[in-house]
């Protein structure tokens, strides 16, 4: 049986918290960051093969590109994930350390953004 937490004198599984909604959320970013980090790796070993000076720095600018936005994204996904499990157990213990929780995550949300924006400036200069 499932461990179980006391919740408004309501027996909860813990696998219900830990498998919401932010956990699901965590999942879908941590692959979609992964997905693209990966095609573009993948495109840009196609342009460094390719011999050409120019197309072999823009290949070598994806593969760049795609590591940091592939690490950010994978780096994010896991500490969401240990996050969102923390934040859900310290909501249902104290209900007011919501929005410290919500910071949290939010904070976790700029790791990936700042991949992003370092993958658009690899990019571009």
């Amino acid at each position: 049986m499932y461990n179980k937490i006391v919740l408004n004198k309501c027996l909860i599984p813990i696998r219900v918290l830990l498998e919401g909604p932010c956990m699901r959320l965590s999942r879908f970013v941590t692959f979609a960051f992964i997905a693209i980090g990966v095609a573009l790796s993948i495109t840009g070993l196609v342009y460094a093969q390719a011999g050409a000076k120019e197309v072999s720095e823009s290949g070598y600018k994806m593969i760049g590109a795609g590591l940091a936005m592939g690490l950010a994204g994978l780096g994010t996904g896991l500490g969401m994930g240990t996050a969102s499990a923390a934040a859900v157990a310290a909501i249902a213990e104290k209900p007011e350390t919501f929005s410290k929780a919500l910071i949290f995550i939010v904070f976790l949300e700029a790791i990936a953004i700042y991949g992003l924006v370092v993958a658009f400036m690899i990019m571009v200069f």
